[in-house]
């Protein structure tokens, strides 16, 4: 495979180049134990990731970490010690990437940026450990991510942990954003519950699944770390759907004008009206006059707003709380945060879209040694700060 980027045009474009090489190769081990019926190749895949990387909870002088349970769901949480007079602290509920098949709370990367936020914003930090695919698909994450942090904004609770009620926001990077997005959501339509969310911080969070030929999508298909067919097999994937799928998907098909049921969410998508012209270029929409019913017949959790949603309609997006929204250039899901963002503005919630040019999807966790990254100091220093001044 030759798509790798040229020198400049991403920060760090060797180490990321040697990463990707390095992820890929790993993959296609796996993979291989997939076709011998040894084990499901993600499975071995986050075995092997979790296995190099897990850290055990260990609290330092500065940041206590513990590992609790939130109505059956694993969390891991990050508490600073109590500084001066200072009674209530804010807090984030951060819930990781990773394809929602990969990755955890407790991996180094995640473990290291919940320490950093814990500690530059003074806050409680809840690190949610949702299940995984393929033990559970759509809408298990959703719901473990939901079940947590409905549990954690419970007043006794955020007592315990000495949290303020009115600081607390809800996070995520990649599939975790698009957990925390859907979250928020859900959050935002519960009418007893007595604590709200002040804020959601989303970084470049997949939103959906109906246009796999947006600009971005387009621009960056062979881009490292997340070229366009992978993101599209982890929604297969999450979906619970068949890998055959996947060339239907990849056109559009799916979301084809005779598709019925597509047809009342395609104004919520129009990415012609919702990007702005840097983003555009020169990209032509990509829209099948005849498609495929039946995949939607067989995979309706494209069209379900829990799974997908930038799908939500007006007065969900209304009810939002004041967003941040991180994107990178060189990234195929830049469109999902920046169309998010526009229909949120639109909505008329404050939104801050913090673009980042020279920056790859992912790049926000990479930033200890030896996957040490510019671009993941620079975009995880922009968040903090964000959270530091809005929190």
């Amino acid at each position: 495979y030759v798509y790798l980027p040229l020198p400049g045009a991403v920060s760090d474009p060797w180490k990321l180049m040697l990463l990707d090489a390095t992820f890929r190769a790993v993959q296609q081990t796996c993979h291989l134990i997939h076709y011998l019926r040894l084990s499901h190749h993600l499975i071995v895949l986050n075995y092997l990731i979790c296995t190099f990387d897990k850290l055990k909870s260990v609290s330092s002088e500065d940041i206590k970490i513990t590992d609790a349970v939130f109505d059956g769901v694993e969390v891991r949480v990050f508490e600073p010690p109590a500084k001066g007079d200072e009674s209530l602290k804010r807090s984030v509920v951060y819930i990781h990437g990773g394809g929602w098949a990969l990755a955890s709370a407790r991996t180094s990367l995640y473990n290291n940026l919940c320490r950093i936020m814990a500690e530059s914003l003074n806050a409680v930090v809840v690190s949610v450990e949702y299940r995984l695919v393929p033990e559970v698909c759509f809408p298990e994450q959703y719901h473990d991510a939901l079940r947590a942090t409905k549990h954690f904004l419970q007043p006794d609770v955020l007592a315990e942990y000495s949290v303020d009620p009115s600081r607390i926001a809800i996070s995520g990077d990649s599939a975790g954003g698009n957990l925390a997005a859907a979250v928020c959501q859900q959050l935002s339509k519960e009418e007893n519950l007595t604590v709200r969310p002040k804020l959601q911080a989303l970084i470049y969070p997949v939103l959906q699944a109906f246009d796999f030929n947006t600009p971005s999508y387009q621009q960056n298909m062979n881009m490292p770390v997340l070229p366009r067919y992978v993101m599209v097999n982890y929604w297969i994937d999450y979906l619970n759907g068949d890998y055959g799928l996947a060339h239907e998907l990849l056109v559009n098909n799916h979301t084809a004008l005779n598709v019925g049921r597509a047809l009342s969410f395609r104004a919520r998508l129009n990415w012609t009206s919702l990007l702005p012209p840097s983003f555009k270029k020169s990209y032509k929409p990509v829209v099948q006059a005849t498609g495929t019913e039946a995949i939607v017949e067989r995979l309706p959790a494209l069209l379900d707003v829990r799974a997908v949603p930038l799908l939500a309609d007006d007065a969900t997006l209304a009810r939002q709380p004041p967003t941040y929204m991180l994107t990178c250039e060189n990234d195929v899901l830049r469109d999902d945060g920046a169309m998010y963002a526009r229909r949120l503005e639109r909505a008329g919630v404050p939104v801050t879209l913090d673009h980042f040019h020279d920056c790859f999807h992912g790049c926000m966790i990479f930033t200890v040694w030896p996957t040490d990254f510019s671009a993941g100091v620079k975009t995880r220093d922009s968040y903090i700060k964000w959270l530091f001044e809005n929190l």
